[in-house]
């Protein structure tokens, strides 16, 4: 799906169509979560226990990324 960017009031952003919305299960006042991807980012309906849970990775992620590199190998 092309989604094209825009001028909304005094900012940018993107439409999302209807099928959009209802593919995703929300709709105008919800709040998105954006994860970044190798591929890009996706978005999906925020869910604040998946938030807490996110940053709690990124969180050892920072202060163990010595670690995890080594591991990684």
């Amino acid at each position: 799906m092309k989604l094209k960017v825009t001028t909304v009031g005094n900012s940018t952003g993107i439409i999302l169509p209807k099928e959009l919305l209802e593919k995703l299960r929300i709709g105008k006042g919800d709040i998105l979560y954006v994860t970044e991807t190798p591929r890009g980012v996706e978005l999906s309906p925020y869910d604040r226990e998946f938030a807490t849970q996110m940053d709690i990775a990124e969180s050892i992620m920072r202060e163990d990324r010595d670690v995890l590199r080594k591991l990684a190998e």
